[in-house]
């Protein structure tokens, strides 16, 4: 053979593990001595199948896709779609594609994945019965649908919940029906699956499990399922989703070793028995077991490819650990989640009526966790599971890792992060990286870290955490800790907001002049801004306080990524007149915006130019709309479903609720962004629970449940009160925002700040409960206080020549717009035409270039 012959890898399949392993070999130079030839089978590029569901709600497969330009960078790469394989020849070392066409190879892996089992049910073959695996069976399931009522998907475990969440999406009446007497029966013990099944009962999906199919009946088509204990479900489609066979006929065919229970047999190196051929993914048993998730194919898929670079990888078997959300569900599962070891012992923790249950597996000794199964509430999963695979001993109280903070709980703060937990999963920066940064680098506050490891330096959900470390780390080692707001003030939040109310201090130069030193920066400003604004009520482009706003509150919009604003008028409760409606359908027409309903119940308006919101904006105030405060540290809105005024299972009318509330504390400026929500039944069609503040309706009056949210941490909230009536609810309610906007810290959400409390929920149960501190009347008059002093930004803006005079891309030309800003069109609607990457800097105001004009940024 010449030196300068290249030689031909084969792969074939293009699914996930198949494009993981294509890019491990360009990442690693595999390819810069061998081609690649990729035989893909369905018609598109590789997808994300783990995310299948979500395809329901995007505009086109391409959004799914994991190679979306349809070819890879590299130029020895050639992928070939629709390209069927039908036999290969190890001895001649090539494949036979169902055209006829035969390609030689001189390394060939297989990625040919794995089918769905269909059980032999009389019945599987009459139309609308369907497999859950590929975009195409969700486009012939989407069809069915849309002549059906009524769905039932055979098999409880987690694809076939993803399968109902489909189901449940396309309007269905959904059915799941489970041989096993629980849910998830690999994953979950019979107390979990019970738990999951209460959180899914309530959706409205109806759970079946311990049962049998005798058969699918119906003449042509499908018109019900019938089990063998003579029960019947009426239903119109039907989805199998009992689980998945590794595609290995090829592999057998060709003579190549094969586990006894499916899959090729591949040693540690994932090598077949013909060393020539590597299988990986699905198809593939090393030591005669099959993995069905994803993550052990991409860790064999580049174990192929280090064997192919004669590394030294090896599989030597996967971590089974699941974390997911099925049908709004928190659910994981880790380790030894059935206590299979021997002398091992378990601690649960179980809420039936919050619907969390927790476990954990411990050895005899109590010193080393195992493994664990969390339903409802998996916020801890990230903490408990690298203490599993590190062996980090376990805390004298292992049960502090599942008790909320009420009960004792709260362990799993970050000093119970294992340093190799990670923190930024943008950046995939560790607690020992950071820890790290501070003992090695001289690193002793946020910025510097950020700096030195660029954690917290893409979307910034993680910087609380690294704040939360590098102050652990300093207090265990003796040096004191500064909870200063920043260089330029050494008080906490806290102490700043009690310093304005009692100087009444009116502008910044007064609180930095007397408290501070300095000229303040992008930290204090804006804390500062919230702070004036939430005891004055001031507008926040008043002259004295408008250059401490950060880019939003400047210009009362959201910056987008291409420069442009978005415009988000407030809609209380979602409810809105005909004649609004139209109002906006008018103005995002004039204006050409992109036009988007969210899940907020809000009509959000993308793609204004600066130049152009004070006309928006007018036109919405006139039509009766105000700023619904997207922009900023303030509430957003209370969700609310329709309650009693139209729904059979509404209590109260949430409807009314949610706009009451929203209308009294709309414009509150807070730490943190803040979200609420009203349902008018136990059903939570609203959400209440993921909320900030939620409310749910009882028979006899309101459940608020506050602390819930979390942002890139999400937990639920929790019962502060029950049975509240109204006046009750809007007073409570009242003490906690304010409570709330008084204490915690900067940029710190509701859920963490009830947990740093002294003694958490309960803490916070006394004093706005009980009134322990007294302070129950004084937060109530600064409630009162900021009700009767709001007003509404927009208006006050475009009312002021004064401010109107800041909204033009550029001072010196008030008529040019900006000339970096274009769009182009898709799905009928403009997109930026070059948008920004993320975490790239967007400039306030003007470019730094323009053709004609000199660009003069804004003040």
């Amino acid at each position: 053979m010449s030196p300068t012959h290249r030689q031909r890898i084969v792969v074939i399949g293009h699914g996930m593990v198949g494009h993981r392993f294509v890019q491990a070999a360009i990442e690693r130079g595999l390819t810069e001595t061998h081609d690649v030839v990729v035989l893909g089978e369905e018609p598109r590029p590789a997808y994300d199948r783990v995310a299948l569901t979500s395809y329901f709600a995007a505009d086109s497969a391409e959004e799914l896709s994991l190679l979306p330009g349809g070819e890879y960078d590299d130029p020895r790469v050639s992928l070939r779609l629709a390209a069927v394989v039908s036999a290969i020849d190890p001895a001649a070392r090539t494949v036979r594609l169902a055209d006829g066409e035969v390609l030689a190879y001189d390394q060939l892996v297989l990625a040919t994945g794995a089918a769905p089992f269909v059980p032999p049910v009389p019945g599987k073959d009459l139309d609308g019965c369907f497999v859950y695996r590929t975009i195409e069976d969700l486009d012939a399931i989407r069809a069915a649908s849309e002549q059906a009522t009524a769905g039932v998907v055979i098999g409880g475990g987690l694809l076939g919940l993803e399968a109902a969440n489909a189901l449940v999406q396309l309007g269905l009446e959904t059915h799941v029906v489970e041989m096993a007497p629980r849910l998830m029966p690999v994953q979950l013990d019979d107390a979990g699956g019970a738990t999951l099944v209460r959180h899914i009962e309530k959706l409205g999906v109806t759970v079946h499990t311990g049962v049998a199919t005798e058969a699918i009946t119906g003449e042509v088509s499908v018109d019900g399922l019938q089990f063998k204990d003579g029960a019947k479900v009426d239903a119109q489609v039907v989805v199998f989703s009992a689980g998945i066979r590794p595609r290995d006929a090829l592999a057998r065919e060709a003579g190549l070793e094969v586990a006894e229970r499916g899959g090729v047999l591949v040693d540690e190196q994932c090598r077949t028995s013909d060393p020539r051929i590597h299988a990986i993914g699905e198809c593939a048993a090393p030591g005669g077991r099959m993995y069905g998730l994803v993550a052990p194919g991409y860790d064999m898929a580049e174990v192929a490819v280090d064997a192919l670079l004669d590394g030294p990888g090896a599989f030597t078997g996967a971590d089974m650990s699941t974390k997911l959300k099925l049908l709004g569900v928190d659910v994981a599962s880790f380790g030894d989640a059935f206590a299979t070891t021997e002398g091992s012992l378990e601690l649960v923790y179980s809420d039936a009526v919050a619907g969390v249950y927790k476990k954990l597996v411990v050895t005899e000794d109590g010193t080393r966790l195992l493994g664990g199964i969390l339903v409802g509430d998996a916020a801890a999963y990230g903490i408990l599971r690298p203490m599993v695979a590190s062996g980090i001993p376990l805390p004298e109280n292992p049960e502090e890792l599942i008790l909320p903070a009420s009960r004792g709980g709260g362990a799993t703060g970050v000093a119970a992060l294992p340093d190799e937990a990670q923190v930024c999963s943008c950046n995939n920066v560790s607690k020992g990286d950071i820890l790290d940064a501070v003992e090695s680098h001289d690193c002793e506050d946020v910025a510097a870290v950020k700096k030195c490891t660029t954690a917290g330096t893409t979307c910034g959900s993680c910087v609380g955490t690294v704040k939360a470390i590098i102050e652990d780390h300093f207090a265990k080692s003796g040096k004191e800790v500064s909870r200063a707001l920043c260089e330029h003030f050494a008080l906490s939040r806290s102490e700043l907001f009690e310093v304005v109310a009692i100087h009444g201090y009116r502008t910044f130069d007064q609180i930095v002049e007397a408290h501070g030193t300095g000229r303040g920066c992008d930290i204090c400003k804006p804390a500062v801004a919230s702070i004036l604004a939430s005891q004055l009520n001031g507008h926040v482009l008043s002259k004295d306080n408008r250059t401490l706003q950060d880019t939003n509150d400047a210009f009362l919009a959201n910056i987008q990524r291409n420069g442009t604003y978005s415009v988000v008028p407030r809609i209380p409760g979602g409810e809105i007149t005909p004649e609004k409606l139209i109002v906006i359908g008018e103005v995002a027409r004039d204006y050409g915006l992109y036009t988007k309903i969210t899940g907020g119940q809000r009509i959000d308006l993308f793609g204004a130019r600066m130049e152009q919101l004070p006309e928006i904006w007018k036109r919405l105030v006139d039509a009766g709309f105000e700023s619904g405060h997207a922009y900023g540290k303030s509430l957003r809105t209370v969700k609310s479903c329709v309650g009693s005024t139209w729904c059979r299972y509404g209590v109260q009318d949430s409807v009314g609720m949610a706009i009451a509330l929203e209308l009294r504390y709309r414009g509150l400026r807070s730490p943190h962004k803040l979200k609420g929500g009203v349902s008018g039944c136990a059903r939570e069609c609203a959400e209440a629970r993921s909320k900030d503040f939620g409310i749910i309706a009882t028979e006899k009056g309101w459940n608020l449940y506050v602390g819930g949210n979390g942002g890139a941490t999400p937990v639920h909230a929790r019962l502060l009160a029950g049975d509240l009536d109204d006046e009750t609810l809007v007073r409570y309610l009242d003490r906690y925002l304010m409570y709330y906007i008084r204490t915690a810290d900067r940029l710190q959400r509701t859920a963490p700040w009830v947990d740093s409390l002294d003694g958490g929920l309960e803490r916070l149960k006394a004093v706005v409960v009980d009134d322990v501190l007294g302070l129950g009347s004084e937060l109530e008059a600064s409630m009162e206080r900021h009700v009767a002093t709001y007003f509404d930004e927009w208006r006050a803006t475009i009312e002021d020549p004064e401010k109107l005079a800041r909204f033009v891309s550029f001072v010196n030309a008030p008529g040019v717009p900006d000339p970096h800003i274009s769009f182009e069109t898709e799905r009928e609607q403009i997109k930026p035409a070059d948008p920004v990457p993320l975490g790239a800097t967007i400039p306030v105001g003007a470019p730094s270039t323009a053709p004609s004009v000199a660009p003069v940024v804004t003040p």
